[in-house]
């Protein structure tokens, strides 16, 4: 907020797509929201979803994207998942990273009819990711990706076999999300034992734990690589 003196008057100008959205995170991200109530929440804020974030500073999705090119060494006719995809500005990132063969699993409709409308994507799954088996077959994608899922009331730990098996081996999966979230919600301190569970199982093995500066809001990112076995 800056005030700016004109007579004896102060006159206030805020930011107002970054009060919106900050409002909008707080109350579909609050603490002990469940995923229905979420997912409701989203057909309210998906008109505004793309404006409010990119005020917000939001540098998940190109930070992923270029973790990603990294990852295949600049090859990128390969096949990719964006999981979680929203209104797909991950998708978008990934698009102009060079990526042509994306699909998108959301289960917003009115996040996933804007997904739709950016033009990068093939297939578009309305589904949520959890326990439930995807209407995708094994090893179907060299990468899965999802930036920004691991949220309160949204994606939980038990998506990640899923991840897992929809991804042939030697491909990769690829989650970035809020550092702190690790430490803040209950659901995420369950993470990385559950990560290291998996590796100890033979399922897959961690490439790299990058920590990132400005993932949004100024707060640090996180971006885990698992390669699948």
């Amino acid at each position: 907020m800056r005030g700016c003196m004109q007579g004896y008057k102060a006159v206030y100008y805020i930011n107002m797509p970054v009060v919106n959205y900050n409002n909008n995170i707080r109350t579909s991200q609050r603490p002990g929201i469940s995923l229905k109530e979420s997912q409701e929440f989203y057909k309210t804020w998906a008109a505004d979803y793309d404006k409010d974030t990119a005020d917000s500073n939001y540098n998940g999705p190109r930070a992923t994207a270029h973790r990603v090119l990294n990852l295949f060494e600049g090859k990128t006719d390969v096949r990719i998942l964006d999981v979680a995809a929203g209104t797909g500005m991950s998708g978008e990132a990934l698009h102009k990273a060079g990526f042509r063969s994306m699909d998108a699993l959301e289960p917003s409709e009115d996040m996933l009819v804007l997904a739709k409308e950016k033009n990068v994507y093939g297939r578009l799954i309305k589904d949520f990711l959890g326990t439930n088996r995807l209407d995708i077959v094994d090893g179907e994608y060299d990468a899965t990706v999802m930036v920004g899922g691991m949220v309160e009331g949204h994606v939980g730990c038990d998506c990640l076999e899923e991840l897992i098996r929809v991804v042939k081996p030697g491909g990769f999966v690829v989650i970035t999300m809020r550092e702190v979230n690790l430490r803040k919600i209950p659901e995420y301190r369950k993470l990385e034992p559950r990560m290291a569970a998996l590796q100890n199982e033979g399922c897959w093995e961690q490439v790299s734990r990058d920590v990132f500066p400005n993932y949004c809001e100024g707060e640090e990112g996180i971006i885990f690589v698992y390669r699948v076995c």
